[in-house]
Formats: C-alpha cells, sequence, structure tokens
C-alpha cells in the first residue's frame, strides 16, 4: 500500500463503514494511537506523518471486531488484504 492520503482515507473508510470515529489529537500516546472500544473510537496522534497514521491503522484494523458485511466491496477487499498479511506476519 502507497503511504498516501488517498491510502490514509480508504483506511478510514472501513473504519467509519464499520461503525468507528477516527479522531486525531494531540498527546502522549505510546504507540501513536488509543482505542477507546465501548465507544468504538479510534485516536491517532495528530502530529504523526501519513506513513505512520497508515501503518498504525493496517496494524490495529485487524485486531478489530469489524462487521465485514457492512463494507463496501472495495473496503472489503481490503479489509481481506489487511486480514492475509496480518495473519502472515503472525506465522
Amino acid at each position: 500500500m502507497k503511504n498516501t492520503q488517498t491510502s490514509l482515507d480508504k483506511l478510514g473508510d472501513i473504519l467509519g463503514e464499520a461503525g468507528y470515529v477516527i479522531r486525531y489529537e494531540r498527546g502522549t500516546f505510546q504507540s501513536g494511537w488509543c482505542l477507546l472500544e465501548q465507544k468504538r473510537i479510534v485516536v491517532l496522534n495528530k502530529y504523526l506523518d501519513t506513513e505512520g497514521k497508515i501503518t498504525i491503522l493496517m496494524e490495529l484494523i485487524p485486531q478489530l471486531n469489524i462487521d465485514f458485511d457492512k463494507l463496501t466491496h472495495e473496503s472489503q477487499k481490503l479489509y481481506g488484504q489487511l486480514l492475509k498479511n496480518s495473519s502472515a506476519e503472525t506465522e
């Protein structure tokens, strides 16, 4: 995946379609992000560059409980790739 704003937007679309809200806030996040699971909010450090935000979302999305059927076809394809990449890394 290219490190562009378009790629970041596509990852954000997956979260949005799954009912999550992404907020960009400043703070001292240990890993650059914070997840408020009960409210389905993902908070990213706004001072991260685009590449850092993409990397974090690519690592975070496979860990979330996302209903595949709620995603658009394009988001389903990208989500499937993220899950595949995530499972390949854990093996």
